[in-house]
């Protein structure tokens, strides 16, 4: 299932997504399968979630049902039981294979204020002509290090946006990542912060950056 983040429910973090959608799925009456044991949860896998904050019109995750149903009907229902900023956009019976799989890449877009944009115009070019970007990022493992400019498929302004490809990889490089290598390597000296937004991600088609459908039948 494809779903959307938007509005203020950006906000929402993955735990609190899980627990709207777990509740939806008993209000909409999807025959979901559960785990064995002593506790049984729900089988729920979610693929490469978006950052707290972050506006999405692709995210996914995979439901595993006791009985089949039609993927429109479960996308009526389910998303008449999701609040309003929680939107199902398609839903597919599953393929072989992970989902995550064909998660390779995300293209994002950073809205700044219209006066930036010549400003995050110049540090977009600069950061483009350059071999590597390293920045360094806090994670469970401690403070890591890492080249940003490796995962930029394709990065190109409009006004005041960027739009920008990702592939993804290991560790995972996010659209703040980018933020910080434009400051650090471009001089975008530019105090407000963009609203961020992913606008889709799955497979990369070609090296242009285009983004194909993850749910679409092979």
């Amino acid at each position: 299932m494809q779903y959307a983040k938007r509005g203020r429910l950006r906000f929402s973090s993955t735990r609190d997504f899980q627990r709207a959608l777990e509740r939806a799925l008993r209000r909409a009456d999807i025959p979901t399968a559960f785990s064995a044991g002593f506790h049984p949860h729900p089988k729920i896998s979610y693929a490469n979630a978006a950052p707290t904050g972050t506006a999405s019109e692709a995210e996914y995750f995979e439901v595993q049902l006791r009985e089949r149903r039609e993927p429109a009907e479960v996308l009526t229902a389910l998303d008449a039981a999701l609040p309003d900023g929680l939107d199902i956009l398609a839903v597919a019976e599953a393929e072989q294979g992970a989902l995550a799989d064909r998660l390779q890449g995300s293209r994002w877009r950073l809205d700044f204020p219209a006066e930036a944009g010549s400003r995050v115009a110049d540090a977009a070019a600069r950061l483009l002509d350059l071999d590597t970007a390293e920045v360094s990022r806090m994670t469970k493992r401690g403070e890591r290090s890492f080249d940003v400019r490796a995962a930029i498929v394709a990065l190109t302004a409009d006004g005041g946006s960027l739009e920008l490809v990702l592939r993804h990889q290991t560790p995972l490089v996010r659209p703040d990542d980018v933020l910080a290598a434009l400051h650090r390597h471009a001089g975008l000296d530019e105090a407000t912060r963009p609203l961020v937004t992913r606008l889709s991600q799955g497979p990369l088609t070609d090296a242009q950056g285009t983004i194909g459908n993850p749910l679409e039948t092979g």
